[in-house]
């Protein structure tokens, strides 16, 4: 057949650029004293850049970077809901969670899969408690959450980045959602696991291992989500959640203060409002 001129062609063999990467060794955590790869202790986290504002054609809006793990979130509303059976004297709260093409490992597809959707229920119910929903009746706010690189506890930065983002967008709350995660293997326990770190399906045989994720309401001392993985003993379940509250509560000066660093931008530029 004779090439279509208003075609790229493109070569007739061509290669995965996976083939030349260095291939992800699964770690084996079997000792409470691990060194883990990047030099973290067992309860340490990942350093956490938290910046508000970016998206200016949002109301409010959020980026989240732990290490390797980088989400943006943007919230859009209140307004009216579009279909009227689906009026409601009390606010709605739609989240869409996505996953860039680029962002993991493998190549991600365009559309969204189960595991976005699971994701999208999981981020909706952390934050439905801490919002007041009965301030906007007939009304709706859209928070959309994309992720551009996975590294590891990607539900967790999201929950703490889309709540950061509906302060920002002025959205009434009774607190703010910070969310942690942590990585359960016999008795070890790695708090904010990365890519490499996190539970996978196949060690689902073992018994005690898997992984949990908690959010929490620190100034109302309230826990609003907590979703595992795997097959945990209470015992261990019940520490790596008290470990992943501490996470939180240390996480929240951080997100305070990020709020008040755009709350002070803004009145500089506008001392107005």
């Amino acid at each position: 057949m004779p090439a279509d001129s208003r075609r790229i062609n493109g070569p007739e063999k061509s290669i995965s650029p996976y083939a030349f990467s260095k291939p992800c060794k699964d770690i084996k955590i079997t000792e409470p004293s691990l060194q883990r790869k990047d030099g973290r202790n067992p309860d340490n986290i990942r350093p956490i850049f938290l910046k508000t504002g970016l998206i200016t054609q949002a109301q409010g809006s959020a980026y989240i970077e732990q290490d390797g793990t980088k989400v943006i979130c943007s919230v859009y509303g209140p307004r009216a809901v579009i279909r009227k059976e689906e009026f409601s004297m009390q606010g709605q709260l739609t989240c869409d969670f996505k996953f860039t093409t680029f962002s993991c490992h493998n190549r991600r597809q365009y559309q969204q899969d189960a595991e976005e959707k699971d994701f999208s229920v999981q981020l909706l119910e952390a934050l439905e408690p801490a919002v007041l929903l009965h301030k906007f009746p007939k009304a709706q706010v859209n928070i959309m959450v994309t992720v551009l690189q996975n590294d590891g506890s990607v539900l967790a930065a999201s929950v703490t980045c889309a709540s950061v983002a509906l302060a920002d967008a002025g959205i009434e709350m009774y607190d703010l959602v910070i969310g942690s995660s942590a990585r359960i293997s016999g008795a070890t326990i790695l708090m904010d696991p990365c890519a490499t770190e996190e539970y996978s399906d196949k060690d689902s045989a073992h018994v005690n291992n898997g992984s949990v994720t908690v959010g929490l309401m620190p100034s109302l001392n309230q826990i609003s989500a907590v979703t595992s993985k795997g097959e945990l003993e209470f015992e261990h379940l019940n520490k790596a959640m008290k470990h992943c509250v501490s996470m939180c509560v240390d996480l929240y000066p951080v997100c305070q203060q990020a709020l008040a660093v755009a709350m002070e931008t803004r009145i500089n530029a506008d001392p107005k409002t």
